[in-house]
């Protein structure tokens, strides 16, 4: 048997089909989540946030028209991250810096280069960080962010390639 697509089931959504979309929560939820993790690293908010996400999914569920689903769908995220850090700084609560530089406990070092990697990832500004998590640790195409950011495949690639030269060089300045 044959599996749908996830844009297949996308527009069977769009179109009425709601029970569809507990299929691509299934298939998205963890991705979601550990995208929302590494940014935030609280995984209470996260949760949220991933609740969040899927309830909007279905909430603008007309508004996909096709295309990449991954890259609506992260998009979807992208803004209720931007979101939740601006309601963040409207309530005048501080972010607690120290707090976003902390691993989450799912992402285990298995050595101290590895921990040491993502303390220096802590000094990436948001955007590069960002592009980081989704290409490198989520595996999502330049094409795909690109689609997400209102890029071209080529700026992103551009850009992931300067992020992770100023990785490196900060990276081996603080080793």
């Amino acid at each position: 048997m044959q599996t749908r697509s996830d844009e297949d089931i996308m527009m069977a959504v769009a179109q009425g089909e709601l029970q569809l979309m507990a299929e691509l929560f299934e298939r998205y939820h963890k991705r979601i989540y550990n995208f929302l993790l590494q940014m935030v690293g609280d995984r209470a908010v996260c949760e949220d946030l991933t609740q969040n996400v899927f309830y909007k999914a279905i909430k603008y569920k007309h508004s996909y028209r096709g295309g990449k689903f991954v890259s609506w769908i992260f998009r979807i995220a992208r803004n209720n991250l931007a979101d939740h850090f601006e309601k963040q700084k409207r309530l005048n609560q501080n972010i607690d810096v120290e707090a976003l530089g902390e691993r989450p406990e799912s992402v285990q070092a298995p050595n101290e280069e590895v921990a040491h990697l993502y303390q220096v990832m802590e000094r990436l500004d948001v955007a590069e960080k960002e592009l980081i998590i989704m290409h490198r640790l989520q595996g999502i195409s330049y094409e795909d962010i690109a689609e997400m950011t209102g890029s071209t495949a080529g700026a992103v690639k551009v850009k992931a390639h300067r992020v992770v030269k100023k990785l490196r060089k900060i990276y081996f300045e603080s080793a």
